[in-house]
């Protein structure tokens, strides 16, 4: 058969999307305070269990940084009856994860296994949160081991971007913080450890969601063994200064002597995740920066070759939030990336973009949303995000439709609102005597940093 001259045919049309549906969960609050989240659900013989609490990295004690995050590494490391060994070859034994991680505004404490070693699992998972004992032995290895990270970070362009635009874009705010120092992780001490858990991990400040195949009655009674005795503690107040209102473009050059390309980070303040204007701003972000079919990744890249990888991305925070353009460039395209960059955040400002534009963005969207929840630990980390940010009790089962509903005047509305070139800090790591005259005409005012953070 001669295929050249076969007639060709169209693809097939897709089928209609099926519904997003979960099993309404089953919530109840024990005496002390502790929020229960239970999502039955016997698909797969697995459970998943995160207990949250609603403090993270900002709530680190003044001059104590990194004090939240170093608590969270160590729980697992040795409790009042388990060493770090034995509590590692038990999970192991179980065929179980348990791990606990901070972020910003959240504590996380994670574990999940087969359902036949759910009660387990559970009892390590209240061990640790519980009981841990923070070893001297285990915490002089933390300290060493983070204090090489961290000196490791710093030889990376794009820690140290990162490092800058969050100091420009947050002030005062612990946003701001893009990581503990050296010397703060030095000086942490047992003591101090045991007293922030203490204080911090306590059942009124917390949420405990379980996914899986569960027994309701089984599990409650569980739960109640193990965390009802738990006592109540202060909360703590998240009350800290708003973020700077920029009024002009700045420039920030971190000089990183002999590097052959430059690390470009452009950014401005936007919405915290519970913004009304969250699914605008999202479809926005999409077609102008955040996949290989946007705005700036075919401007940059596909048309310009200036960069393997051009992006706009999004952060939504608890309290406030920011939207970065970044890209990593050959040094002598420095000054003609940040002109293509200013030329595409002003398009999706003052042109409505195309009807196809939003269609494939949409597309996108709705169609990976799916496939985040096809595993039990995606599920499970959905409904943890809907629960910490208290979004509303359909938002999973309708986040699609709020999607398709963005209109193309709510994208330019978005854009307009969030996307402020005219105040962008704008942060380039390179070779300040192969980029400062590149980057000078894009702002009235540029600062020089070494590459530890030191203003020149």
């Amino acid at each position: 058969m001669n295929t050249s001259t076969a007639p060709k045919q169209a693809p097939p049309s897709p089928l209609a999307p099926t519904a997003f549906e979960i099993p309404r969960p089953f919530k109840t609050k024990l005496e002390n305070g502790l929020e229960v989240v239970l999502f039955e659900n016997s698909r797969l013989p697995l459970v998943s269990y995160r207990l949250a609490f609603y403090q993270g990295d900002i709530n680190d004690p003044p001059g104590k940084t990194g004090l939240t995050s170093a608590i969270a590494s160590m729980i697992t490391e040795g409790t009042e009856n388990y060493t770090s060994k034995q509590l590692a070859e038990k999970v192991e034994r179980l065929g179980a994860s348990l791990n606990a991680h901070s972020s910003d505004d959240f504590t996380i404490v994670s574990a999940s296994s087969l359902s036949l070693y759910g009660t387990e699992v559970l009892d390590l998972l209240a061990e640790v949160t519980l009981r841990p004992s923070f070893p001297e032995n285990e915490l002089d290895l933390y300290r060493r081991n983070t204090v090489e990270h961290l000196r490791f970070q710093r030889s990376q362009s794009s820690f140290l971007a990162g490092e800058q635009a969050a100091r420009l874009i947050y002030g005062d705010h612990p946003y701001a913080v893009a990581s503990p120092q050296p010397s703060d992780v030095e000086a942490l001490e047992r003591d101090t450890l045991k007293a922030f858990h203490a204080e911090a991990y306590i059942p009124n400040n917390a949420i405990l969601i379980a996914v899986g195949d569960i027994s309701r009655e089984e599990f409650l009674k569980e739960v109640e063994e193990q965390f009802g005795g738990w006592q109540q503690g202060s909360r703590a107040a998240n009350e800290f200064p708003t973020p700077p209102v920029r009024e002009k473009r700045t420039i920030t050059i971190v000089d990183r002597v002999g590097s052959a390309q430059s690390n470009i980070v452009l950014g401005n303040t936007a919405i915290d995740r519970t913004s009304a204007d969250y699914f605008p701003a999202l479809v926005m972000n999409q077609v102008l920066g955040a996949g290989a079919s946007s705005r700036v990744f075919m401007n940059l890249r596909e048309e310009k070759g200036y960069t393997y990888g051009a992006y706009t991305r999004l952060n939504t925070k608890r309290l406030a939030g920011d939207i970065e353009a970044t890209a990593e460039v050959r040094n002598e395209v420095t000054g003609d990336s940040l002109k293509e960059f200013f030329y595409e955040l002003e398009r999706i400002r003052n042109e409505d973009v195309r009807e196809d534009e939003i269609a494939d963005a949409k597309s996108f969207l709705t169609g990976v949303f799916p496939i985040r929840a096809e595993t039990q630990e995606g599920l499970t980390n959905l409904i943890v995000n809907q629960h910490l940010y208290g979004l509303p009790a359909d938002y999973l089962e309708t986040y699609r439709d709020k999607i398709d509903a963005v209109s193309i005047a709510e994208v330019r509305a978005a854009a307009e609102k969030y996307v402020r070139p005219a105040e962008m800090a704008i942060v380039v790591v390179g070779d300040e005597k192969e980029i400062l005259d590149q980057v000078k005409p894009f702002a009235d005012e540029v600062e020089i940093y070494d590459t530890e953070g030191n203003k020149k």
